[in-house]
This record gives C-alpha cells, sequence and structure tokens, in this order.
C-alpha cells in the first residue's frame, strides 16, 4: 500500500513544484512595475472619487496625471473638490507647474419657484425628475423649468444642495460646492451651470432657459427671458449673447458692471452677492447737496 502511495505522491509532489517555479518565471515576465509617482499623487487627492475631474475617481486621475507629466503636459487637469491649492502641491510632487484656473460654482438658472411659475397641472408619475421630464412638461407648464424632484441634490456627494420648501427649487452652498458637476450631470432639463465663482462670490446671469417666445415663456413663468436684447445692447464688454428668444451672458467676458440687470423687464437677470443698489433719487438728492 505504502509503495503505492508514495510515488503517487512524489509525482504530484514535483508536478507541483514545477509549476510553481513555471508561474515564477511567468509572473517575473509579465509583471507591471507601477510607477511610485501614483501612489504619491493619489495620497494628495481628497479620495471624494466624485468624478469632477472627469475620470472614474482619484486612483485614474492620480495615473493620468503621472502619465501626462511624462509628456509635460498637465494642462486641462483639476481637481475641483481639491481647488487650485491642490493642484499646485501635486504639480510640485510632479517637478511640473499646474494650470491656474479661476474656482467655479454650480448655478441654478431657473428662478420659477411656486410664486414665479404656479401650478396649473399635478404630476402623478415617478418622483425623479428623469422621469417626470420624459413623461410631462411639469406642472408649471413650462417646458424647461425646473421639476423639484430632487435628482441634483441626491446626485450630490458633498452635501453642498437642498430643496428649499418654500420656492420648491433647489439651493446651493457657497461653502460647500467644489464644482464638481454631479448635480450637472444628474439635471435632465439642463439649468445647472458650472460658471466661474467670481471675485466675493458675485456672479451676475440668466436665470432662464426657456427658449419660447415671449408671451408663451411669460404665461408659465413671470421672470422668464423673452429674448428683448435690451440687456445685449447695454452690455459695454460684448457680454451677452441672445439666441433663440433667449440672452445669456458668458462669465469670460462679464466684467461685473451690473449695467444689464436693470434694463431686464422680466427680472430674469440674477445679481448674486453685490450690496444693494442705491436709489436713484438718492444719487440726485445727492448731487444737488453737493
Amino acid at each position: 500500500m505504502i509503495s503505492t502511495i508514495l510515488p503517487a505522491v512524489v509525482s504530484l509532489g514535483s508536478i507541483g513544484m514545477a509549476a510553481a517555479i513555471v508561474l515564477f518565471f511567468v509572473a517575473q515576465k509579465f509583471k507591471v512595475i507601477e510607477d511610485p509617482r501614483i501612489d504619491d499623487v493619489n495620497d494628495q487627492l481628497p479620495g471624494a472619487n466624485c468624478g469632477g475631474c472627469g475620470l472614474a475617481g482619484c486612483r485614474a486621475f492620480a495615473e493620468a496625471l503621472v502619465k501626462a507629466a511624462d509628456k509635460g503636459d498637465l494642462s486641462g487637469f483639476n481637481c475641483p473638490a481639491g481647488g487650485g491649492d491642490l493642484m499646485t502641491d501635486i504639480a510640485a510632487v510632479l517637478g511640473m507647474e499646474a494650470e491656474v484656473k479661476d474656482p467655479e460654482i454650480a448655478v441654478l438658472r431657473c428662478s420659477g419657484s411656486r410664486a414665479n411659475a404656479p401650478q396649473k397641472i399635478v404630476y402623478d408619475g415617478p418622483q425623479t425628475c428623469a422621469f417626470a421630464h420624459a413623461l410631462s412638461s411639469g406642472e408649471s407648464g413650462c417646458p424647461k423649468g425646473c421639476l423639484g424632484l430632487a435628482d441634483c441634490v441626491i446626485s450630490c456627494t458633498f452635501d453642498a444642495m437642498w430643496m428649499d420648501d418654500e420656492t420648491g427649487l433647489p439651493g446651493i452652498s457657497e461653502e460647500k460646492c467644489v464644482a464638481c458637476g454631479a448635480c450637472v450631470k444628474a439635471c435632465p432639463r439642463d439649468i445647472i451651470e458650472l460658471r466661474k465663482k467670481g471675485k466675493k462670490s458675485r456672479r451676475i446671469f440668466v436665470s432662464c432657459i426657456n427658449t419660447e417666445k415671449g408671451g408663451p415663456a411669460k404665461k408659465n413663468c413671470k421672470v422668464a427671458c423673452i429674448g428683448c436684447g435690451k440687456c445685449m445692447k447695454i452690455c459695454p464688454h460684448d457680454a451677452i449673447t441672445v439666441e433663440n428668444n433667449l440672452a445669456y451672458i458668458h462669465h469670460d467676458k462679464c466684467k461685473l458692471c451690473r449695467k444689464c440687470a436693470p434694463e431686464c423687464p422680466t427680472t430674469a437677470i440674477i445679481e448674486l452677492n453685490f450690496p444693494p443698489r442705491k436709489e436713484r433719487k438718492e444719487k440726485e438728492a445727492t448731487g444737488a447737496e453737493a
């Protein structure tokens, strides 16, 4: 019995050892040596895996950065969760300089609150913006207005958004928003946009994306843009264009002069974080006294 088992054990042991040796040399032959800089860069990243950089996660972003550094160009890479200071630190780790990018923030380009765009129909279906967009024009009747079912809020991993119970619109936190773009992708109506945060967080934009003509647009929302062009005519910096009955303020050209907002007959232009305007009568009185 022993004379039968022993040769079998020896044979199997020899085959196992030979296979192990072969596998060892194959592994050595085809092993992938990872650049240690990837770990160095990954350690610098916030680990949010928010996708704001356009890649699957922080590890993928670190790998892409190292490859780009080998080519000598980091332009186009940005970690919104970490900001410009983080990119500067990462570039230093890679022995390069980072591209300076102005901080951005998400803005809601819709003012169709319950007061401005009263309910006309009742939507009775799956409670997500994606479904509501596919099934109806929305309770206010505006085909471009916010649907108020919080897809954007749910998508935000930084707790930077909430639904305002009074207006029915999402709110965006100045302090928490990192401009990752998740809410932009989640909104089926494209009413959320990433714009320059601006000096002292001051921004001016048209809070409407409805391309209907003035009459139908105002019928559903009293603060809709009617494409009159008054704002474009008064802008001294060519920062405003009007196409398809809709005005748009280009934030890369806007100098925040604030001349456009008073010209808007529907108050569709929003000014954020500016000091209150002085009344014209107050100015005239001041001039008379002088």
